[in-house]
């Protein structure tokens, strides 16, 4: 009785087995010939067909088998019938086909789609760096317009500040002379005729002859003032210089401060913003000065935009113990490398955004203020054209500062990475 029991559990454990991989074997030819009927406007592949017909067969197959171990009548002749049946589709398969050429063509049919998929993200990688290199032209061509501009207004109004500075040498030279010449006829003269006395007094000849000199003075510190204007404005409309140049560092930053002066001086609507400078002794730099002039007029545009923003939101006495402050630094570092720092007061940057701030059109300004394309050039000429790093460091309660750092000579760093 014992053995009886044993058995019988073994033969169902067995039939139980060959009833789930029937299931199993029916499931694929069913999924296979679904298949084939959803794409039946592509036409039926009769090797598909095959595939599908022996999975059908191995299903009936074990389900026959299954069938035997129960007792059922007649199951050995239809898994003898099946087998057969199996046996044939897979030599028509053999005789269709020598080889496996469907795992070949599944194979290959997934290795295509991956191949597409691939083509299909350097296809939008690559328009996105079209796009990006798009826009950088064309901010890069109104810069250019912009520098040629500039260096057009500071030629034209260079030449006639040029001829009025030089002529005041001999106005105040003449001048002397006519003075001198007065006195000495009041000198030998000293009681004048009465129209010459009452002309005299008219004019308040004392008056004029102390003044006469305040006012040459003054032509002559205006000019020069004029005169240092248009050289800024020269300096800072480098931009068609294509070549690596050393330049002082200094005189980029200064003229690009010249140029925005306006925009720090208080007005009705805006309050005065405080310009600290803490130069370092830093030799001339090798760089492309146009573009670099440009990444330092990014950054102080976008400090004194924040700034102004901010004041929009705060009541001046709130200012008043926190004045408006950009402070400018520079210093070497490691006796290869030139850093510049550029920190505001202003509001600090939310941390979830500091991914983002070199991102290609990316902007936090409300629309038609801002491109979203400043500090992404800016990053390009920096990490790209002048092989530098360009970082910033932004906390709530602290100074917002945007730091460059380029090598002191482009060449030699050149030939150390080499």
């Amino acid at each position: 009785m014992h053995h009886l029991a044993e058995s019988i559990n073994v033969s169902l454990i067995l039939t139980g087995e060959n009833i789930i991989i029937a299931c199993c074997y029916f499931a694929i030819s069913s999924g296979i010939s679904y298949g084939v009927w959803r794409n039946r406007h592509a036409g039926v592949d009769p090797l598909v067909m095959a595939v599908a017909g022996i999975f059908l067969s191995c299903a009936i197959g074990h389900g026959m088998h299954g069938a035997g171990m129960l007792g059922l009548p007649n199951s050995i002749a239809w898994q003898a019938a099946t087998d057969l049946a199996t046996v044939i589709i897979a030599i028509y398969f053999l005789s269709f086909y020598r080889s496996f050429d469907l795992l070949a063509r599944f194979s290959q049919i997934f290795s295509s789609k991956v191949e597409l998929e691939n083509k299909n993200e350097i296809l939008e990688e690559a328009m996105r760096k079209l796009q990006r290199t798009q826009s950088q032209l064309i901010q890069q061509e109104k810069m250019s317009g912009l520098g040629q501009l500039v260096a057009g207004v500071a030629h034209e109004i260079n030449n006639p500040v040029n001829f009025i500075h030089a002529n005041l040498d001999y106005m105040q030279e003449y001048t002397l002379d006519l003075l001198g010449f007065v006195e000495l006829y009041q000198k030998y003269y000293p009681t004048p005729v009465a129209e010459i006395s009452a002309r005299a007094k008219k004019i308040d000849l004392e008056y004029i002859k102390q003044d006469l000199f305040k006012i040459l003075n003054s032509m002559t510190i205006g000019t020069e003032r004029i005169q240092e204007i248009v050289l800024s404005l020269r300096n800072f409309s480098r931009m068609d210089e294509a070549e690596l140049k050393k330049v002082n560092i200094h005189e980029g930053i200064d003229s690009t401060l010249l140029i925005l002066q306006h925009r720090f001086i208080a007005s009705s609507e805006k309050l005065e913003i405080e310009i600290i400078k803490n130069y370092g002794a830093i030799p001339e730099v090798e760089c492309y000065p146009g573009q670099l002039n440009q990444v330092f007029m990014n950054i102080l545009s976008n400090a004194v935009d924040a700034l102004e923003e901010i004041n929009h939101e705060r009541k001046k006495q709130n200012i008043k113990g926190n004045s408006n402050k950009i402070t400018i630094s520079t210093s070497i570092v490691d006796s290869q490398w030139v850093k510049v720092k550029i920190a505001n007061n202003g509001p600090d940057i939310p941390e979830h955004l500091h991914q983002r701030i070199f991102d290609p059109f990316f902007t936090t300004k409300p629309v038609g203020k801002g491109t979203g394309m400043g500090m992404s050039i800016s990053y390009q000429i920096i990490t790209e054209r002048h092989q530098g790093k360009l970082m910033f460091t932004s906390m709530s309660g602290a100074d917002t500062e945007f730091i460059i750092q380029i090598p002191i000579c482009q060449k030699s760093l050149a030939t150390l990475r080499t």
